[in-house]
């Protein structure tokens, strides 16, 4: 049933491929080119492009029972840099932390936690690395002005090298505020891609949109600010009917492919559609 199910949601979608979508004057529009699908359980948080192409999808049933039992039950939205992978863990509502798991090319792993300061919220909804390295940035869930800035653990040399505390260098301020973002990558040094899953139309007139921020110069653990805009409404098609959910983005630089999750409703939850995205000049 769930191999059927799959089949026909592909089918549906690979009839419904978008023509292209409307960009700012003098940028590149992202055209859609295909439709994949993830089991929701096993890739449903999130993606992240390897080196040779492939993807590394995240989702619940990848959280290790060593950190399930040190009370990490969720797991967001991954980035791959320079063969290290970076995970974004959250605990419970009552969690005054939140934790980065690094995964060595070699397979070990170190965990960096970060303490919560006065008033920043627990959900640790994504992890995504500058081009350089050098940088991590993450975000909350709800309402937000600002994205989170951290030393890269274990790349940036200020971080432990095998774990331990991670302290949030700064912050990226945003000129408008975004809410509920699901997961943020980097398409260039200056240029940040970021999933929204807000259907409330109230902040950016898209449906659960694909957001753009835009920096003045690249991250150089200095206060910096970011333009934000919209870029287009994910797609919401399914053969059921309900609410959908967007989940995590993925940009990989070596194809010039953009990735965002959309997990289905109702019973068709059960599996992830995909969506790719490629640059186009008119």
């Amino acid at each position: 049933m769930r191999r059927q199910l799959v089949c026909a949601v592909a089918l549906l979608g690979s009839l419904a491929l978008g023509a292209g979508t409307a960009t700012a004057a003098g940028d590149p529009r992202w055209e859609e080119t295909g439709t994949a699908y993830t089991d929701t359980l096993g890739g449903g948080q999130g993606l992240a492009s390897r080196a040779d192409g492939s993807l590394l999808y995240r989702g619940l049933t990848d959280i290790p029972l060593s950190l399930r039992i040190k009370g990490w039950n969720h797991i967001g939205d991954p980035d791959i840099a320079q063969g290290h992978t970076f995970d974004a863990y959250q605990g419970p509502d009552t969690a005054t932390s939140k934790m980065f798991a690094v995964t060595t090319p070699a397979g070990k792993r170190y965990e960096y936690v970060h303490r919560l300061s006065p008033g920043e919220k627990l959900n640790n909804s994504f992890a995504t690395v500058s081009p350089d390295g050098q940088w991590m940035v993450s975000g909350e869930w709800g309402d937000q002005n600002r994205l989170q800035v951290f030393p890269t653990p274990l790349l940036n040399p200020a971080t432990p090298p095998t774990g331990g505390d991670l302290k949030e260098t700064w912050q990226i301020t945003l000129d408008k505020p975004v809410r509920d973002i699901q997961g943020c990558d980097f398409v260039s040094d200056t240029r940040l891609v970021c999933a929204s899953n807000d259907a409330t139309g109230a902040l950016f007139p898209e449906i659960r949109p694909l957001l753009q921020v835009d920096l003045p110069r690249k991250l150089d653990g200095q206060p910096i600010s970011g333009a934000v805009r919209a870029l287009f409404a994910l797609p919401q098609r399914s053969l059921c009917t309900g609410t959908f959910e967007t989940e995590g983005v993925d940009y990989d630089a070596r194809s010039g492919t953009l990735r965002a999750e959309v997990i289905q409703p109702g019973v068709c939850a059960v599996s992830t559609s995909v969506f790719s995205y490629r640059q186009v000049t008119d």
